[in-house]
C-alpha cells in the first residue's frame, strides 16, 4: 500500500481518509440570531450604488459634533441607569448584532445604519455594534462615518445610549449600541 519511503501516493491517501469518514455526519448548531456575514467594502458600495441613484437617497442630518480619530464615542438618555452604562462600557454587554460601515458614502452608511437599528429594534435586540472605522484614511476632512455615526444615534429614539466598543472589538473604530426595548 505504500512505497519504499513508507509515504502513501495520493490516490491511496484519498481512498483511505473517503473510508475514514464514510459515515460521518455534519455538526447541528442550534439556530440563533447572526447578523449578516460581512461584505467586502468596495463590493457593498458598489452594489449599493448598482442599486440607487443619487437622487433616492435621504441626505443625513447635517453634523452638529465633530470628533477626532482616536476620540472615544459616548452618549446616553438620562433613562439609563449607572450599572447599564458600566457594563455596556465594559464590553459586558455581547452584541448580538453588528453592521460594518466601511466603504459606504455617508449618505449610504446612514440609510444602512438607519434600516438595521430598525431591524434590530424590531427583533428584540438590546445591543448591537457599529464599525465605523476611525477615519484614519479620511485626511483633512475627519473621521467622516465616525462622526456621522456619533450624529444620527443621538438623533434617534431607539437609541438609549453608544460608547465606543472595548479596545479588545473595535475600540474607537466601533461603537455598542444599546437600544430601547422593543
Amino acid at each position: 500500500m505504500g512505497t519504499k519511503d513508507g509515504k502513501h501516493n495520493n490516490s491511496e491517501a484519498s481512498a483511505l481518509f473517503r473510508s475514514a469518514v464514510a459515515d460521518a455526519e455534519p455538526l447541528k448548531t442550534p439556530a440563533r440570531h447572526q447578523s449578516k456575514p460581512a461584505a467586502k467594502p468596495a463590493a457593498r458600495a458598489r452594489r449599493r450604488a448598482e442599486q440607487h441613484t443619487p437622487d433616492d437617497l435621504t441626505p443625513p442630518p447635517q453634523e452638529t459634533s465633530l470628533v477626532e480619530a482616536g476620540e472615544r464615542l459616548f452618549y446616553q438618555q438620562g433613562s439609563v441607569n449607572r450599572t447599564t452604562i458600566k457594563n455596556l462600557r465594559r464590553g459586558n454587554m455581547k452584541p448580538a448584532a453588528q453592521i460594518d460601515l466601511h466603504g459606504l458614502t455617508s449618505a449610504e452608511a446612514h440609510a444602512e445604519l438607519r434600516e438595521f437599528v430598525a431591524a434590530c429594534r424590531h427583533e428584540g435586540l438590546r445591543c448591537i455594534r457599529v464599525v465605523h472605522g476611525k477615519g484614519l484614511t479620511s485626511g483633512s476632512r475627519g473621521p467622516v462615518l465616525k462622526n456621522g455615526v456619533n450624529n444620527w444615534l443621538r438623533l434617534w429614539d431607539d437609541v438609549l445610549a453608544f460608547c465606543s466598543a472595548p479596545d479588545n472589538d473595535g475600540g474607537t473604530g466601533a461603537a455598542y449600541v444599546l437600544l430601547k426595548k422593543a
